[in-house]
């Protein structure tokens, strides 16, 4: 089974990295972008075929590794 993890900063934390990639996207002409959040997916291949056990797993995972939850949020998706 696989589950997809995406983890993005909390709202009201401070994104440089976004904030970059939105003046340089104004400064290669691509106007009218007022706000860039950047986060990173990760995926896992799991050995378990149960749905319900899996996202118990993986957010097991998020809480403990996979993301900061003091700053960062985080969604789970099993495929």
């Amino acid at each position: 089974m696989k589950a997809r993890v995406t983890v993005m900063l909390k709202s009201g934390v401070l994104d440089p990295q976004g904030e970059a990639v939105r003046h340089a996207l104004g400064s290669l002409g691509f106007q009218g972008v007022n706000g860039v959040r950047q986060g990173k997916v990760i995926e896992l291949d799991l050995a378990t075929t149960d749905s319900a056990t899996a996202e118990t797993e993986v957010k097991a995972m998020c809480d403990k590794l996979l993301a900061n939850t003091v700053i960062e949020g985080y969604r789970v998706e099993i495929l």
